[in-house]
């Protein structure tokens, strides 16, 4: 009976729930069915944020310019909401020294604590030791505050450039002008001077 309705309006009948008692069926068109859910889908891809693991390497004897780089470096991968692997890598007898190699990682976590948090604490894998740094939630908080401040504050100027510029209004003819005419320097000549009497 459902299977001649859908035919006779030109649909599908699409099981929607074959668990339920009885099973539920919906006449609809199935392309157009599919094809909706498959927007939804990609639509929800776009907004999902991918986060991604960053690895920075460093060495028992990293020197301080390229400790400070590296470090500049993590912040970065943190500021786009990534996480960052933190690595010390040992060679040969270096390996006996594990200490340097917790003591750089304690100075990037005490280094990065405003704006990370330490999402797996030091660990050693052969001869690697690593941790892994999350950003802080409330860090990404206020930067996408910021963020959105510095676009709103963006589009308002845009917008202020994009009206034209209006001239004062014109002043009314009635109205006096503001100053008094001027006064001539010298005093006016007479009319007619008198001749000598001869």
């Amino acid at each position: 009976m459902a299977l001649a309705k859908a035919a006779e309006y030109g649909l599908d009948l699409v099981e929607v729930s074959p668990m339920a008692k009885p099973p539920v069926c919906k006449i609809m068109d199935y392309g157009k069915f599919k094809y909706e859910a498959k927007k939804k889908a990609s639509e929800a891809k776009k907004k999902q944020t991918v986060v991604k693991l960053k690895e920075v390497k460093f060495r028992p004897k990293t020197e301080e310019h390229d400790y400070n780089f590296k470090v500049k470096a993590v912040r970065e991968f943190l500021a786009e909401g990534n996480k960052a692997r933190i690595t010390v890598m040992f060679r040969g007898r270096e390996i006996t020294h594990r200490e340097i190699g917790q003591a750089i990682l304690t100075r990037i976590g005490n280094e990065l604590k405003e704006i990370a948090v330490i999402e797996q604490s030091p660990r050693l894998e052969g001869r690697l030791l690593f941790m892994i740094l999350a950003p802080n939630p409330r860090w990404v908080q206020q930067m996408r505050a910021q963020h959105e401040k510095a676009q709103q504050a963006a589009q308002k100027q845009a917008q202020a450039a994009a009206q034209p510029h209006k001239p004062p209004p014109p002043r009314p003819a009635s109205q006096p002008p503001a100053t008094p005419p001027a006064q001539p320097a010298h005093p006016p000549a007479p009319a007619h001077a008198e001749a000598p009497k001869a």
